[in-house]
């Protein structure tokens, strides 16, 4: 919820860098232990699950799964958030993910333990699911709070520069790891890297999350939070458009995501037999050039407005998705092309998203708001993409996938043109 306010954009301004390095960072943690999974899907698929061609089927299984314990975690820890502030939710947040990646780098092999390991990896998702639910909305709240109302987009813009940054890390690993160890010692022991590394990078975030201040909407607005009941029922009661709009255009952000930032490596490798590093090379820039153009993009939404970049984005998206899948194939420079302008696009969505997502919701009830619908939304979409993408290539239909996203961009532009234009305004 919002109102409108006169500031001048034009006006100088310091970024607070420190502090938005440090609200980001542990969103970066977490988005890397995230990432992690998906594109060391394969060699956790042969270690730690009964041998066999189910067995990447069952790794993404296990991936979609701990997806739905993120509208859990997304409405304890947003009304966590709510009623106790965006600072202690987000140490909380950071530490059980941190946590869970250092489990997923020592867990016994399925030869070692039988069907064990596969259950200790679904308990270690699950603890990451909730923390993922929470983080999210949480560090959306609180990148949209500090900012001021002219510059949210800019703030906001910090959000994945930081998700970027640690998918770029992932990418850069997994590239760097295949070149240098091979197969053998990558399927032995490689795989494990990634996930230790997280759990010490969540140590570094831990540390620059305790240095924050709360936010003033915060102390302002937690009494009144703290009066509510039934809040989650308020949202649908009081905010029912709000609602609908994000279900609506997380729908298709989601599925953009899991799409360029999952769902392609293990496709591109495994069903167009595309080469490993080419793969990883591919991602790497294309994802080099996400982070580059989110504060931009950003910049660009607080000057014209959100509403014109997001239907651009979602027409886009629309127009591209079936092209792109062609060049999916054996190749550097296709892939190169295919991953630029896919992620090149979604960054008109990106730069802008905790600006947006908080904008539809008091304070008294963004935390919870944001984390209940945009998690559910998440894990029915996203969650699932790369096991629908797995199980459809599988099944030879792997294209279909690809309308799949294409309609689900239509369904976005049409939502995105009931949004009221929010640049300049200030939360309320």
């Amino acid at each position: 919820m919002v109102e409108v306010v006169g500031e001048d954009i034009t006006e100088k301004h310091r970024l607070p860098v420190r502090k938005l390095v440090a609200a980001s960072v542990g969103n970066a943690v977490e988005w890397y232990d995230w990432t992690v999974y998906a594109t060391f899907s394969t060699y956790i698929a042969n270690a730690l699950f009964e041998p066999g061609s189910k067995a990447l089927l069952a790794t993404f299984a296990t991936y979609a799964l701990a997806f739905f314990f993120r509208p859990l975690g997304g409405f304890l820890l947003g009304r966590f958030a709510d009623t106790r502030g965006r600072r202690p939710a987000m140490i909380l947040t950071i530490v059980a993910m941190a946590g869970a990646s250092l489990a997923i780098g020592v867990l016994p092999t399925f030869g070692q333990v039988g069907w064990l390991a596969p259950v200790l990896l679904l308990v270690a998702r699950i603890v990451q699911g909730l923390s993922m639910g929470g983080e999210v909305s949480n560090a959306s709240a609180y990148l949209a709070e500090i900012a001021p109302s002219a510059r949210r987009g800019r703030y906001s813009a910090f959000f994945y520069i930081s998700t970027g940054s640690a998918v770029l890390i992932a990418s850069l690993l997994g590239y760097s790891l295949n070149s240098t160890l091979g197969k053998a010692a990558m399927q032995d022991y490689g795989w494990r890297i990634p996930f230790v590394i997280g759990g010490v990078l969540g140590l570094v975030g831990l540390v620059l999350r305790r240095a924050l201040d709360e936010t003033e909407q915060f102390e302002d607005n937690k009494d009144k939070a703290r009066r509510l009941t039934n809040p989650l029922m308020l949202t649908l009661r009081q905010h029912p458009k709000a609602v609908g709009q994000l279900i609506g255009f997380t729908m298709l952000s989601t599925l953009c995501y899991y799409t360029f930032f999952s769902a392609l490596t293990p496709f591109a490798i495994n069903t167009r037999k595309a080469d490993d590093s080419d793969v990883f090379l591919a991602l790497s820039i294309g994802t080099a050039l996400f982070v580059v153009l989110q504060y931009p993009m950003g910049a660009i939404a607080d000057r014209f407005g959100r509403k014109p970049q997001l239907l651009v984005w979602a027409a886009a998206i629309a127009v591209t998705s079936y092209p792109l899948s062609t060049l999916v194939r054996p190749g550097s420079a296709n892939l190169i092309v295919v991953f630029c302008v896919g992620l090149g696009f979604y960054t008109a969505m990106t730069s802008i998203a905790p600006a947006i997502m908080s904008e539809l919701f008091p304070t008294e009830l963004r935390g919870l708001g944001i984390g209940a619908w945009y998690n559910l939304t998440v894990a029915l979409f996203g969650g699932t993409a790369p096991l629908v993408v797995t199980a459809l290539a599988d099944a030879g239909a792997s294209t279909i996938f690809f309308w799949y996203l294409t309609g689900a961009a239509v369904i976005a532009f049409f939502v995105i043109l009931t949004l009221p234009e929010t640049k300049g305004t200030d939360l309320r």
